[in-house]
């Protein structure tokens, strides 16, 4: 028999019954759950099966199971024409092309929770590893030496860790560390709940600079956006305690490996545990290779998901989600699975995708752009979803909740929100803290606009204090398009389409112009522009109110759609330009 051959482990002749391949090495947990269910499951040697052997027989394939080593690429999944499903036993979707499957209804899923408690204890480990010179210790002696006096550690009891990103894994690290090992734990996490974070032991903190100085241990639990990729550089390290030491069990370039080795090198921290590189294998002579081999770095081959119990739970997951959707199910982790259904579709789809939109723009204009400045935080907060109109007699508004929830953490999420839908939207939201509330207004005497037939509005309320007060947005479906009418006070009518500047500031002759010029500084080109004034319940509220009355009822927000990069240094510029009094930038 050729190396690259089939053994089924279930030998069933019946045709209609689905077949499963796995050229991956999976649990026996997961196979035997794939089994008894019924299925053909085609499990070969691992490795035996090249990309060119797979994709010739994918065609006879309802599911696909893949580790990291199989490409699902779009000729792949092309190939496949019965392809129901292809799940990654494992946290990420990198080698599958998620886009491709999306397009030709391919079920994506993943096990976003497998390894959890895994890469929690991986950065335990190596806290205490770098703070106790484990593995030189070890090394040294299996060298034959006693290097005792050289290799005196510290004691992590009373010391602080600074937690940066408090999702799932971040959380439990942090219990651990205050709970187990005594520390005092602070938290940085602009999208975190102050009641989860007291939970767990957590002090939060406003910002990055407030942070370092303090801590003894920092580690970084977030996914890699734009946003997070060379999170810390030279001027943070700078900023920290020479004693200190940092630790990366989450992605390769959250810290800047350049700037890491020289922080390590001039002495501006004590040293490292990195289990994450930019580069994977690092090649020799590389900046990741020479940070692996610091003598100031304890340096693991991406252990933070290697444990036998991870990889049983990721295996089980995927298949228990495999045998839902051969079902006819939908799954709990899907990367891409509908937020809405498809008998549903043509009645919700237009709000399903204005949902999505306010809640993507609540994030980047209050809490992404202007973090304390408008206390526009998702933790901490409570939303009202409110529908007017017409669409309050829908009686199923599970899609329009998960779309919510989608937009919410659409652009502070690795997944970019493709991981939402509506079986595990609640579930989400919980581990979250967003906690959200549904109201229907039916009456005409609403609050909402009386041209739109149907209509809705976020409200957002703080729940611990914070400042920011109240804030709302409200938009309406016109035919397939959507529109935003309300940003708080201001009286808007524009799509929430690209890239938008939104900028808060007082309409006065010029201000267009100048704003242009700066615009074209930097390249930036306008495709649309819309003033929107305060609304007239505002509009009394400042000439009711005791002080600022010119002021007050100049407000507005000049909505620019731009193409081009829109830099820190051109929001930076806007932001200094005189009577502009707030800039956000929204990517939609």
């Amino acid at each position: 028999m050729a190396p690259s051959a089939i053994e089924p482990v279930s030998s069933s002749l019946n045709n209609n019954t689905p077949r499963i391949l796995v050229p991956e090495k999976l649990s026996p947990e997961g196979l035997s759950l794939l089994s008894s269910s019924g299925f053909i499951i085609d499990n070969p040697a691992p490795g035996s099966l090249s990309a060119e052997d797979i994709a010739a027989r994918i065609g006879s394939y309802q599911a696909l199971i893949v580790r990291s080593e199989t490409k699902v690429t779009a000729a792949l999944l092309a190939a496949g024409s019965k392809l129901k499903v292809v799940a990654r036993a494992g946290v990420g979707v990198d080698n599958i092309d998620v886009k491709a499957a999306t397009e030709q209804g391919i079920i994506v899923v993943n096990s976003p929770s497998g390894n959890i408690l895994a890469a929690a204890e991986h950065t335990i480990a190596l806290l205490m590893a770098t703070a106790r010179n484990v593995p030189r210790g070890d090394g040294t002696l299996k060298q034959g030496k006693w290097e005792r006096g050289k290799l005196v550690g510290v004691e992590v009891g009373g010391k602080t860790l600074g937690v940066v990103g408090l999702g799932k894994v971040g959380l439990k690290v942090a219990r651990v560390a205050s709970g187990g090992l005594g520390m005092k734990v602070l938290g940085l996490d602009p999208y975190a709940s102050a009641d989860v974070a007291k939970a767990a032991g957590v002090t939060l903190v406003g910002s990055l600079e407030e942070l370092l100085p303090q801590v003894d241990f920092l580690t970084v639990h977030t996914p890699l956006l734009a946003s997070t990729l060379n999170l810390l550089g030279e001027e943070q390290f700078g900023k920290m305690k020479k004693t200190a030491r940092v630790l990366n069990v989450a992605r390769g370039g959250v810290y800047n490996e350049e700037a890491l080795l020289k922080a390590l090198d001039e002495g501006w921290i004590a040293g490292a545990g990195i289990d994450v590189f930019t580069q994977e294998p690092p090649k020799e002579g590389s900046v990741p290779s020479r940070l692996a081999q610091h003598p100031k770095v304890v340096s693991t081959p991406h252990l933070g998901a290697s444990t036998v119990e991870a990889q049983e739970n990721v295996s089980i997951d995927v298949c228990k989600q495999v045998v839902v959707i051969l079902g006819g199910g939908l799954p709990t982790a899907a990367v891409n699975a509908p937020l809405i259904l498809p008998e549903e579709y043509r009645r919700l789809q237009p709000f399903v995708k204005l949902v999505e939109k306010i809640g993507s723009l609540y994030t980047q204009h209050y809490a992404t752009n202007a973090g304390d400045k408008k206390g526009g935080m998702i933790g901490g907060r409570r939303f009202e979803l409110v529908y007017h109109g017409d669409l309050a007699s829908v009686s199923n508004t599970r899609p329009l909740f998960a779309a919510l929830v989608k937009g919410l953490v659409s652009s502070i999420s690795d997944a970019g929100g493709r991981d939402v839908n509506i079986v595990n939207a609640t579930i989400i939201a919980k581990e979250r803290g967003i906690a959200i509330d549904e109201r229907h207004v039916r009456d005409e005497g609403s609050s909402a606009p009386s041209t739109y037939a149907s209509a809705v509005t976020l409200r957002s309320i703080s729940t611990d204090g914070a400042s920011g007060g109240e804030q709302i947005i409200e938009g309406y479906v016109s035919g397939n398009a959507v529109f935003i009418s309300k940003l708080d006070k201001f009286a808007a009518n524009f799509q929430p389409e690209g890239t938008l500047l939104i900028l808060h500031n007082y309409d006065e002759p010029g201000k267009i112009g100048n704003v242009g010029m700066v615009l074209g500084r930097h390249g930036i080109n306008i495709t649309f522009m819309q003033v929107a004034g305060l609304n007239q319940e505002a509009r009394r509220a400042v000439v009711d109110g005791p002080v600022d009355t010119e002021n007050g009822l100049k407000e507005a927000l000049m909505i620019l759609g731009v193409g081009g990069d829109v830099t820190s240094e051109l929001l930076e510029e806007l932001g200094k330009a005189e009577g502009i009094l707030d800039v956000s930038v929204v990517r939609l």
